[in-house]
């Protein structure tokens, strides 16, 4: 059997299932697509799937000319339908894994994708698991799922583990630019899915097992969650201090070696570094043993919008009433995605203290969600004299900051986009 798959893959004649059509899972699609495969990518929600098939990309890394390529051809067809399970022989998981609430690991998504698997899964089937998750969850929690039905794992199908490492709107590394870890719960399974992934991705990197892949992504985005919490403390002290921590970085950084910069922020956002840590934090308190730089790093950056706001009313007294504008509520530059953005978690602590809120943003055109409820206004000379304090959250290209720095009453910039300029106007974090 295993043979058998690896010469359909290396043909290009192997049949391709991407379950979830997100930042993650429609890239890959479309990449595996372009090289020749026959695709499906399956998602459960409707209107994803009706843009997919209309060519209508929802994702900043797939224009939707390339979708055009793929799906016209039928190379790439959407669809709700799991049956398409069928006729595969490689089946690749990359759903959500939120958190639930006290920072316990949400794999519903992967559960409800593992047992519709189940229901469809034959023989000398290959099954990938992309979704971040914490250590053991492929062979501790998916493969008992998959063997309910008699198929024996290593046997009658393989699993494998291989961690996603999309960056959205990284033009540098597109998929097919970024190495790719594989971990197999056999090695024919590594082996496997290394052929696989070989003909859409540059590099290949080969470990010794699930748990380890698994592991790998949660170190990657953990050492990003501490390192940013140490600047971010460091920016808070340097300020007591009356130091520049801007200039104390870049002068850092001319070390040619044992240094590596990075920047603070008033939080982090996306889906990976605010949680994908607290999936290994939570793991490790099952075994007995306790993260302390995990949990701080976590509480460090978690408390980054609180700190925004102290320090704002530090300058411009109790915040009741007072008019302020934020600049850029996307958690990245240039990217159209909200999840987890400090700025909704500032803009919500600011409504909490009577702040007459409004907010500019060139890629988000209104925000609805809880007590927020609000549309992007246009910034001029005349609206931005308006308000008592202007906050830089997200430093958007498509922003004009000459005009903000020239008619702004009062600058908070947490971006450090006024690098240059000395005024009584401006504090940076």
């Amino acid at each position: 059997m295993q043979q058998e798959l690896r010469k359909k893959i290396k043909q290009k004649k192997a049949k391709i299932a991407v379950i979830g059509l997100g930042y993650v899972g429609l890239p890959l699609a479309v990449e595996f697509a372009k090289k020749g495969f026959q695709v499906f990518g399956i998602d459960k929600d409707k209107d994803r799937v009706k843009n997919a098939r209309a060519c209508v990309s929802y994702i900043l890394d797939v224009p939707s000319a390339e979708m055009k390529k793929v799906i016209k051809p039928k190379k790439l067809i959407p669809t709700e339908e799991f049956s398409a399970l069928n006729e595969t022989d490689v089946v690749i998981i990359c759903v959500p894994t939120p958190l639930k609430r006290k920072n316990q690991p949400n794999i519903s998504y992967i559960l409800s994708a593992v047992k519709e698997i189940s229901r469809h899964l034959h023989k000398g089937q290959l099954v990938i698991l992309e979704s971040t998750t914490y250590p053991g969850t492929t062979d501790e929690v998916i493969k008992p799922i998959l063997e309910k039905n008699g198929l024996i794992c290593g046997k009658d199908f393989f699993l494998a583990f291989s961690p996603e490492r999309i960056d959205p709107g990284n033009k540098k590394f597109l998929v097919h630019k970024i190495p790719k870890v594989v971990g197999g719960i056999t090695k024919e399974a590594a082996l496997l899915v290394k052929e696989l992934y070989s003909q859409v991705i540059e590099k290949i990197v080969v470990v010794s097992s699930s748990r380890v892949a698994e592991t790998v992504k949660l170190l990657e985005n953990t050492f990003r969650l501490v390192n940013i919490g140490l600047v971010n403390e460091m920016a808070m002290m340097a300020n007591k201090m009356g130091i520049d921590i801007w200039e104390v970085i870049d002068a850092a950084k001319t070390k040619p070696f044992g240094f590596m910069p990075f920047y603070p922020g008033p939080g982090v956002g996306g889906h990976c570094i605010p949680k994908d840590p607290l999936y290994l934090y939570w793991k490790a308190k099952h075994h007995g043993f306790k993260s302390k730089f995990i949990k701080l790093a976590s509480q460090i950056n978690s408390n980054m919008p609180v700190y925004v706001s102290n320090r704002i009313e530090d300058k411009i007294g109790f915040l009741k009433n007072k008019k302020i504008l934020v600049i850029g509520v996307t958690y990245k530059k240039d990217v159209k995605d909200l999840r987890k953005s400090p700025a909704i978690d500032l803009i919500k602590i600011l409504i909490g203290k009577g702040t007459n809120i409004s907010y500019h943003d060139p890629l988000i055109p209104y925000l609805r969600f809880e007590e927020i409820n609000l549309k992007s206004i246009a910034i001029s000379k005349s609206s931005l004299r308006r308000f008592d304090c202007v906050i830089i959250m997200t430093e958007h290209d498509l922003v004009n900051y000459k005009l903000i720095f020239r008619y702004s009453n009062f600058i908070f910039d947490t971006r450090n986009i006024f690098r240059c300029s000395n005024s009584d106007r401006l504090i940076k974090l």
